[in-house]
């Protein structure tokens, strides 16, 4: 083994021990200065990842020096876990391979989506930002969106491939494509057949998995709806668009913010105090639950008095009405036993949407939840 591999083995092992200052020079004054211990800790990552094996998996120098400068304006986030260096593409590539951005996949607040397919054959999406005279809130967001989902990895969120750099004049991000829509798409505009209940059930977990793992990431989505969750051809589940999301410190639980989303989606709690925390997230899934019981967009209920989704629902519950959200589908020839589960994972929703927020469970608790129901073991008088 030489020299190099001893420094790489002996630096990869140090992060995972999460025993790296052992490695530190003192004299650096990194035990009294900790932006100075998470610039030294942002700088070993970087090292590990130029000594990766095969050379393939190493950033370009260009990849370096904008990881670099990002550091030195101090918005590199350090990781414990295996970072993967995003490719930086350029604008003529990305051109050519959305034919000129001929195909728009969705827009959104801060961008339009592309389809494209690069020169190796791989397709994706491109997300290009809004570039009225490129404001230092659209860089702010780029920059946002690829250090989240650059240092985050899990099989149930989109991948983020690699960007634009962020001297460019356009910015874009390269997002893998998922081919088979938004569960938006399969519950309110699909013509075909309607998605059986164990899919449902199977998407909601998925979903549900994607959001424990940002909230322990100490990530809130701030978007939960059902555009932003993806399918694949398997339904898979893949939770997207993460312009809205914002990092929380070290023990904080929430922070404060104008409110952003879809209304229908957005926490009563955080819509009037701008205070914005995991349980906000907790409240936009109970809505997405309810969507996928009844089938009803999350907006205005038709032949209501402007009743949303989760206002309708929990009017409905609490009048032993449930039957009347549930879609009619499940009612004609379901078996009692997922009649007995649209039931339980109604009830689950009707606490995730409860305000004030200290009355909603945790995501975790939602996934134990919802895990349980899908093995039968676990009815909502079990539920805490």
């Amino acid at each position: 083994m030489n020299e190099e591999d001893n420094l790489n083995t002996l630096l990869s092992r140090k992060i995972e021990n999460k025993t790296l200052v052992e490695l530190f020079d003192p004299r650096l004054g990194f035990q009294s200065n900790l932006n100075i211990k998470q610039l030294m800790t942002a700088t070993a990552e970087l090292a590990v990842l130029c000594m990766k094996c095969p050379q393939e998996s190493r950033p370009n120098m260009e990849q370096v020096l904008e990881i670099l400068n990002e550091m030195k304006q101090g918005r590199y986030v350090t990781t414990s876990r295996s970072t993967k260096a995003l490719k930086i593409f350029h604008h003529a590539e990305l051109e050519e391979a959305t034919n000129n951005f001929g195909t728009c996949l969705g827009k959104g607040g801060y961008g339009s989506v592309y389809y494209g397919k690069l020169k190796d054959g791989l397709e994706v999406a491109i997300k290009c930002f809004h570039d009225e005279n490129e404001t230092e809130e659209t860089i702010k967001q780029f920059m946002k969106e690829s250090d989240i989902l650059g240092l985050l990895h899990h099989q149930n969120l989109v991948s983020l491939y690699g960007r634009t750099s962020r001297h460019c004049k356009k910015h874009m991000l390269v997002y893998e494509y998922i081919s088979n829509g938004t569960l938006s798409k399969h519950l309110h505009e699909s013509s075909g057949d309607k998605l059986p209940w164990q899919t449902r059930l199977n998407i909601a977990i998925e979903t549900a998995t994607a959001l424990v793992f940002l909230h322990d990431s100490s990530v809130i989505h701030r978007d939960v709806k059902g555009s932003n969750i993806l399918l694949d051809e398997n339904f898979t589940v893949k939770v997207a668009d993460f312009g809205f999301s914002r990092s929380l410190p070290d023990h904080v639980t929430h922070v404060t913010t104008i409110p952003v989303g879809t209304r229908a989606y957005i926490d009563p709690d955080y819509y009037i105090s701008g205070r914005v925390s995991n349980k906000s997230d907790v409240y936009s899934f109970g809505v997405v639950l309810f969507e996928l019981i009844s089938s009803i967009h999350p907006s205005f209920v038709a032949g209501t008095d402007n009743e949303t989704l989760a206002q309708f629902a929990k009017r409905k519950i609490l009048n032993n009405e449930l039957n009347e959200i549930v879609d009619e589908s499940f009612s004609c020839g379901s078996d009692d036993n997922i009649l007995e589960m649209i039931s339980a994972v109604a009830e689950l929703a009707f606490q995730c949407v409860q305000c004030p927020k200290e009355f909603r469970p945790s995501m975790k608790q939602v996934l134990e939840t919802l895990e349980g129901i899908s093995k039968g073991k676990w009815g909502f008088n079990q539920m805490t």
